[in-house]
């Protein structure tokens, strides 16, 4: 055959005319080797020529494969080496195309990247030394900048790769091709950036391409090209460069970091966000995917942990999710089966749906991993003192949050038409994680879903879908769930001293069990009725029915009671006669449920036979605590009182169990609206069922009235104010004179047993706390008139007795401190009741202070009194009974008597003021203390106020006080005793006092104040002519006739003028000892007044006021 000639246009002519020609001649007449010999003619258009019809040849797969050893042999170098160093385009592009249909051939690639490259010996050998030339080649047309050149090289990398990644993709890479891929995604060609792509796309199969660091150099471009393309409208580029960012995302190494700092991070938020926001159902999922696969720790731990931007991320594919126009049918969520055959719409929204419940169920699993992680949990750079709510308590609350008002309802929004295992799968499986999100809030959370039917829903698709080992994804989903919730429902019951084991053992049978309860409801209460045979015990069995009945108890705990109950009472009752048979006791834990589940059916169905009622003694007479089988509610105490076979065994048990756990602090008030918008509407309503379940009940009244002795002091106090308000309700008089007649003898029984109605008085007193006024009031009462009209004998026991009773005292401490209640200026401070009980809180305190100093009995008790808070007390006030101020006055008498020093009540010094500030000290301070000069200025004041509102008992009392204040303040510090009585307002107070008598001296408080004056003071307020008046009215009054308290009172005066406090004259003196000698005794006849007197239900001892 001719060789090709030298004429660009003859050689094109005749290469064109080969493709007359048949393949077969072609062979015979050797042209195979002259068209390989025309890659070495130096002119590129004929080598264009050339390549072209390789091209065209080798399009064609059987000349292809007749055609390989030729390549090898002769045409491979040729090719590879006119490839490199081709000039012109139209060479290159011939080139390119013969590449392409080269690399359709699996073993052509195979040969093309090895390292052989026989033929090529003349055509740079140094080529084909170290590494295949075809990498090298590829880089070179990459930088071309020509898009032409850079897509053709991307497809035919493309078309290499797709081969065997894992063979050639370490040829490229190690070729740092990869950096110019990304290079060239900052152009602006569909076509280009598509093939960009595929060639990543392909290199993430390889774990070379991670490992040296060229996806943390890439993402910057990949997200910028994101961000570009989701501008266009080609879908496909989209799903593509998304489908790329996912991947990456998948498979980049925890080790090394993807985003290196939070702007990058923040730009993929962005652009997954924007690619959410889509219209096109099918890009926002594959968006949905690389959120999923973002939600890694290693991929937010960057720090900080951006969990506003992850926040931004879940609420976006939520979102979206509930923008889908899910299809809604009016029908049980389990009544059919979903069709198989549904349109591809459905289907894409149910994938949608799907993957984007992964993705939340991934940032759930982040939150949870986080929790173990500091960096992860708090951020380092927040500023000190400040809120940040970017914390991963914020995020996992969102969590809880939006799976509430989302995630949950959108799947089961979707799943009313049918409903698809895999997606409840995913949904059961992240509420299982979500119990760890925020484990302080598990409790809450397992109760919310209990009581929306999440149990009945689990048990309900493990039915459907998990029979006969199918779906066991689902059912360990739905099994693990149930093991949660239950465990979670189980700890918001449990008592702080159950034991542990107890949570283990349940743990243990429901992990045995739960994988195996694939059963429908019917079938579940068939499976609760049967028995195990006698000669062979299937643990098995019992298993399950144990499991059942918490799986029930828990449900209906919550309100869920999708059982029908009166099959399940049917149930229950045959389990119970099977458990009886058997000799079988189940766990405590197990029969809380049991006892839980018949209480609540009872009323539904008929009562229980005495087989039924003897299992259940028997069990409940072999557990030693009830308590580990109470559960508190209203139905449950019902079931008990219901049956008489309980009662006398349980009765106790029951009603101190159900007392101990009721809450009374508001049951006593008179206004229920405001006690139900307190929240105590719970309360209220057990209370009002108590009192329904008593009436007719008088076995439970019985045992109410032996708690009263036998039950702890919150128990009794608590009986007694149900059967107070039980009475109030209650018109049967056969129960009332019954219960009239035990309170007597329940009485009569603790004064023999405690040999002292003191002692019992004390002891149910110091039960009570300071509310209980219809109580209190008549004890405290008791207790003083003990200790003021006992022989001298027993007084001393008495006092011990009561000192010994702390309860008693801190209750006296608590009823004292309410005296100083912040009060509002329209009102009453405290209701009357509560004035008296105060009045008669304060006269048995200063009954114990004086009798405890005279008996030196030992106190295990301090009262603390502030000193200011006292003295306050006494400021005048009309709204204040005159017995009030009378009782604190009587209690500051006898404590200044013995010198503000005892080891029963203290006195409290503040330092300060209100505001901070401290105090000023006065030189007389350090001789009065423990009170200060201001303390006792503002103590005189005070009673001076109350002597001026003329009432005789307040006067008396209030001469008292001053007369021992004046007696302390004078053993300290003279000088300051005879400061206070010198002041002019005491001369102002006479002259008031004088009035207010028709200007008469001869009243036992003027004279007592006269002689205070005179005692401690010159004539400076008691001149020598007022003196003189006294001696001449005392002289002119017939003597006998006056009170024994005016005679006391004058003679106390007499005495002070006769032992020289005030100079008088030789005539004055005379009638001084004149009218000494004329005063009769006072002990010259009984007293009219009785030692015991009621003041507003308030017990005095006038004895004890006028000592």
């Amino acid at each position: 055959m001719m060789p090709l000639l030298a004429s660009p246009q003859l050689t094109k002519l005749t290469v064109f005319s080969l493709f007359t020609i048949d393949f077969s001649v072609l062979s015979a007449c050797n042209m195979m080797e002259h068209l390989a010999a025309g890659l070495m003619y130096p002119n590129e258009s004929i080598k264009a020529a050339v390549c072209y019809l390789y091209g065209k040849l080798y399009s064609v797969p059987s000349a292809a494969e007749r055609l390989f050893v030729h390549f090898t042999e002769r045409l491979c170098g040729l090719f590879l080496t006119t490839l490199k160093n081709s000039q012109t385009k139209e060479l290159q592009v011939n080139c390119m195309g013969l590449l392409k249909q080269l690399l359709k051939y699996d073993k052509f690639v195979s040969f093309i990247m090895s390292n052989s490259g026989k033929g090529a010996d003349s055509a740079s050998p140094e080529l084909f030394e170290r590494e295949s030339p075809l990498p090298l080649m590829i880089k070179k047309l990459l930088l071309s900048r020509d898009e032409v050149l850079q897509v053709a090289s991307a497809q035919c990398m493309a078309a290499v790769l797709v081969h065997s990644p894992a063979t050639y993709a370490p040829a490229f890479i190690n070729a740092d091709i990869p950096e110019f891929l990304f290079e060239c995604l900052f152009c602006m060609s569909e076509i280009l950036t598509w093939s960009i792509y595929c060639c990543l796309l392909l290199l993430t199969e390889e774990q070379l391409f991670f490992s040296k660091c060229h996806t943390v150099y890439g993402i910057e471009p990949i997200l910028r090209s994101l961000k570009e393309i989701l501008h266009l409208n080609n879908v496909e580029l989209q799903k593509q460069g998304l489908l790329l960012f996912t991947e990456i995302l998948k498979w980049q190494p925890a080790e090394i970091k993807l985003f290196t700092n939070t702007s990058v991070f923040k730009n993929a938020v962005s652009v997954l966000l924007e690619a959410l926001n889509c219209p096109i159902l099918e890009v926002a999922a594959e968006a949905v995917k690389a959120v999923a696969a973002i939600l890694r720790k290693d991929h937010v731990t960057i720090p900080p942990v951006l969990y506003r931007e992850l926040q931004k991320l879940v609420e976006g594919v939520l979102k979206r999710c509930s923008d889908l126009p899910l299809p809604i049918l009016n029908r049980r969520l389990m009544g059919q089966p979903g069709s198989r055959h549904q349109n591809k719409t459905v289907s894409q929204q149910g994938q949608f749906l799907q993957s984007a419940l992964e993705s939340f169920r991934n940032a759930c699993r982040l939150a949870v991993e986080s929790q173990n992680d500091p960096v992860a949990q708090e951020n380092s750079f927040t500023a000190p003192n400040s809120e940040n709510e970017d914390t991963l308590k914020s995020f996992s609350e969102f969590l809880l949050r939006i799976s509430d008002s989302l995630c949950i309802p959108i799947v089961m929004k979707y799943s009313e038409k049918a409903v698809h295992p895999a997606l409840m799968e995913v949904l059961i499986s992240t509420l299982n994680i979500l119990f760890s999100v925020m484990p302080d809030s598990s409790k809450r959370f397992s109760m919310k879903l209990a009581s929306s039917s999440f149990i009945q829903l689990n048990l309900e698709l493990k039915a459907k879908f998990c029979t006969a080992q199918s779906n066991p994804g689902l059912n360990h989903a739905c099994s693990s769930f149930l093991h949660s919730i239950c465990l979670n429902l189980h700890s918001s019951s449990k008592k702080p001293e159950d034991s542990s084991q107890e949570v283990h053992d349940l743990s243990e049978l429901l992990q045995k069990s739960l994988p195996q309860l694939n059963f429908g409801i019917q079938e579940s209460l068939s499976l609760l009725s049967e028995t195990p045979e006698s000669f062979c015990l299937d643990e098995t069995l019992r298993s399950h029915q144990y499991s059942l009945l918490l799986l029930f108890y828990f449900a209906f705990s919550q309100g869920d009671k999708f059982v029908p109950e009166t099959e399940l009472f049917s149930a229950m009752r045959s389990f119970l006669l099977s458990i009886q048979d058997q000799g079988d006791c189940p766990p405590p834990y197990v029969f809380k449920a049991v006892l839980y589940l018949l209480a609540i059916c009872q009323d539904k169905t008929e009562a229980l036979d005495l087989a039924s009622l003897s299992a259940i003694r028997r069990i409940l007479d072999s557990i030693s605590d009830l308590s580990l089988v109470y559960v508190h509610h209203p139905l449950l105490l019902n079931f008990f009182l219901r049956y008489p076979e309980f009662m006398g065994r349980f009765g106790h048990r029951i009603l101190h169990l159900w007392l101990s756990c009721e809450d009374y602090s508001h049951t006593e008030s008179e206004d229920t609206d405001k006690r139900l918008s307190a929240g105590f509407s719970d309360s209220l309503n057990n209370f009002n069922s108590l009192l329904c379940m008593l009436k007719g009940n008088l076995s439970a009244l019985l045992v109410l009235l032996d708690l009263v002795c036998v039950g702890t002091s919150e128990v009794a106090h608590k009986v007694l104010i149900t059967l107070k308000a039980f009475l109030k309700i209650d018109e049967n008089v056969h129960v009332c004179d019954l219960l009239r007649s035990q309170f007597l003898q329940i009485l009569q029984n603790l004064l023999v047993e405690n040999n002292s109605s003191v002692l019992q008085v004390s002891n149910l007193s110091g039960k009570c706390s300071p509310t209980d006024h219809e109580i209190l009031h008549p004890s405290l009462n008791y207790l003083y008139w003990s200790l003021q009209q006992t022989t001298p004998a027993s007084q001393k026991t008495v006092v011990a007795m009561l000192f010994s009773n702390t309860p008693l005292l801190e209750l006296l401490e608590k009823i004292i401190h309410l005296t100083w209640l912040p009060t509002c200026s329209s009102e009453p401070a405290l209701p009357s009741s509560s004035e008296a009980l105060l009045c008669s809180a304060w006269l048995l305190i200063s009954s114990l202070l004086t009798q405890q100093h005279i008996y030196n009995t030992e106190v295990d008790h301090v009262i603390c009194l502030d000193v200011d808070q006292v003295f306050s007390a006494l400021a005048f006030k009309r709204k204040k009974p005159t017995l009030f101020f009378v009782s604190i006055l009587q209690f500051l008498r006898a404590f200044f008597r013995q010198n503000l020093c005892s080891s029963f009540v203290k006195f409290a010094v503040r330092s300060t003021d209100e505001h901070g500030n401290e105090l000023p000290q006065s030189e007389g301070d350090a001789s009065l203390c423990p009170v200060a000069m201001r303390h006792v200025v503002s103590l005189v004041i005070r009673l001076q106020n109350l002597l001026l509102q003329k009432d005789l008992l307040l006067s008396q009392t209030v001469i008292g006080c001053l007369e021992v204040l004046l007696e302390y303040m004078y053993s300290r510090n003279p000088i300051t005793a005879s400061h206070i009585v010198s002041q002019p307002w005491n001369k102002f107070l006479l002259i008031s006092l004088l009035d207010s008598v028709d200007n008469s001296f001869l009243h036992p408080e003027i004279l007592r104040l006269v002689a205070l004056f005179i005692r401690y003071q010159n004539t400076r307020i008691i001149s020598p002519i007022e003196i003189g008046r006294i001696l001449e009215e005392a002289a002119s009054t017939k003597l006998p006739e006056l009170s024994d308290v005016t005679i006391s009172a004058l003679r106390s005066f007499l005495v002070q003028l006769q032992r020289g406090k005030c100079q008088v004259d030789s005539t004055q003196a005379a009638s001084v000892q004149t009218l000494l000698e004329s005063l009769p005794s006072t002990s010259r006849s009984q007293p009219t007044f009785p030692g015991m007197i009621c003041l507003g239900g308030v017990a005095v001892s006038l004895s004890h006021i006028r000592d």
